[in-house]
């Protein structure tokens, strides 16, 4: 009796994951579903998007654009507490530039920020196009 019984609970077993198994692959991996906060947001990523073009032209002195912003993602979350008054998102995402390179995109997003503490603060960094390293080597202090 002991041994139909063990037979049948592996036979069961193995009949449940199989059926989970069949049944997850049309699913999307757990980790490529989560919220990405503000670091996906059209309007900053189009504030970017914009900056890079003035700094591009009147700083590295280039002929380049940022043409596309894609796999955008959040590195750190940092709320806004007693003792931390500002919000603080950490962003990465990737530039597909107009030159057809692509580059790693970080960036910060920083709430409430501006006059009175109304509006937010956005900083980015481009890999590679930072010539003076204002956000260190690699963009180290925006990852």
């Amino acid at each position: 009796m002991t041994r139909t019984l063990a037979a049948s609970l592996l036979l069961s077993l193995s009949l449940t994951t199989g059926a989970a198994a069949a049944d997850y692959i049309g699913e999307p991996a757990p980790h490529a579903v989560y919220d990405i906060g503000a670091c996906g947001n059209a309007s900053v990523l189009g504030f970017i998007t914009r900056r890079f073009d003035y700094k591009a032209a009147n700083y590295l002195h280039a002929n380049l654009a940022i043409a596309e912003i894609r796999d955008m993602g959040q590195n750190r979350f940092e709320p806004r507490d007693y003792t931390h008054l500002v919000e603080r998102e950490y962003c990465y995402a990737t530039a597909v530039m107009t030159d057809g390179e692509r580059r790693p995109l970080w960036y910060l997003i920083e709430r409430p920020w501006g006059f009175a503490g109304v509006g937010r603060s956005i900083e980015f960094c481009v890999g590679g196009l930072d010539p003076w390293y204002v956000y260190g080597a690699h963009c180290a202090s925006l990852r």
